[in-house]
């Protein structure tokens, strides 16, 4: 059996890199959850991106189900080509990283450049915001 390379571009496969996290360890840095995250949108896995969301951030949705169903149509709708990093920076309790994800839709490219901002709440690293800019 031939071992899938994971989604996240980190060079590991699936099992060693973000599946753990996927099956409910917490990731131990804003990077590796940036990373898992991406992965989730791959693998249309809308629990972990729900549950890894700062309640503050702008697309948080108590009507869980609706916000599941949002994230499944975009994952449904899209291909999910590379994430590269661009930079990664953390002090205490919270962290930014800066990448580049490569997507495309019905075959229009719709990649994005991010700024992304997580912050640490009782141990357990969130997605806060981004800043988002078009990646061309």
């Amino acid at each position: 059996m031939i071992e899938e390379f994971c989604p996240c571009c980190f060079g590991k496969t699936y099992e060693h890199c973000c599946k753990p996290y996927h099956d409910g360890k917490n990731p131990e840095d804003a990077l590796s959850l940036m990373r898992s995250r991406y992965s989730a949108y791959f693998f249309h896995l809308p629990e972990y991106i729900i549950r890894t969301t700062d309640t503050e951030n702008l697309q948080y949705n108590k009507d869980v189900k609706l916000w599941k169903n949002e994230i499944l149509d975009f994952c449904r709708m899209t291909d999910f080509e590379s994430l590269e990093i661009i930079d990664f920076s953390s002090k205490d309790a919270e962290a930014y990283v800066t990448f580049v994800a490569h997507l495309s839709q019905d075959g229009e490219d719709v990649s994005f450049w991010e700024k992304s901002f997580f912050r640490k709440v009782d141990g357990k690293w969130l997605y806060v915001s981004g800043e988002v800019k078009p990646a061309y």
